[in-house]
């Protein structure tokens, strides 16, 4: 059972989906119902052994589980795994752009923040395909960014702030330090974001 729910995860985490508990119990434990704690205790201990993965809880009430890259961040390749790389580039640098911000901005906001790097919503890019699907379907699926509608706005407008996922797997230092290389600055350079970067290691 161990195995098996060790691969089912494996898989899973291929396409960063969330885990429900339900799921977990429906494919793999089935009747070891029981047993479930000590399955999926021993199950997490082989994914931090073995692929340096860890399973995290991140929706207490309907059960919902992750694996996060347990390894230490290696210069440069945060979040990485691949072919994702490009991916998960965008991914830190918008990350970044909505903690600059106060850590949490519109979409029309984040937009015009993407046109400047050439990165254009609706538009099929080389790399990324559907840059607004893979923004606000792809990241936000996988609980690397979260969403939330502003009441009263017409048409319907959202905002953008960091999801859970990377919360656990990156931290507002390594990002303040990924903005800071990008600008060729110290990461000492925006005093409040340094010390709300300081205060999340």
């Amino acid at each position: 059972q161990v195995s098996e729910l060790v691969q089912f995860l494996l898989v899973k985490d291929q396409k960063k989906i969330p885990i429900k508990r339900a799921d977990m119990l429906k494919n793999i434990i089935r009747e070891y119902r029981n047993a479930y704690s000590e399955i999926v205790k021993r199950a997490d201990r082989t994914l931090q052994e073995v692929f340096g993965l860890q399973l995290v809880e991140v929706d207490t009430k309907r059960h919902i589980y992750i694996l996060i890259n347990n390894l230490p961040h290696a210069e440069g390749q945060h979040l990485c795994r691949g072919k994702e790389k490009e991916k998960m580039g965008l991914l830190l640098v918008i990350l970044s752009f909505i903690f600059m911000k106060g850590n949490s901005v519109k979409d029309s906001a984040l937009w015009e923040f993407l046109h400047l790097l050439r990165v254009y919503p609706g538009k099929q890019h080389s790399v990324f395909g559907d840059v607004r699907k893979l923004v606000t379907e792809e990241f936000v699926r996988q609980k690397y960014l979260e969403t939330t509608p502003i009441p009263l706005t017409d048409p319907p407008e959202f905002k953008f702030q960091w999801g859970p996922r990377a919360e656990k797997e990156t931290s507002k230092r390594d990002v303040l330090n990924f903005v800071a290389k990008m600008q060729g600055k110290d990461p000492a350079f925006g005093a409040t974001q340094f010390s709300e970067a300081e205060a999340n290691t």
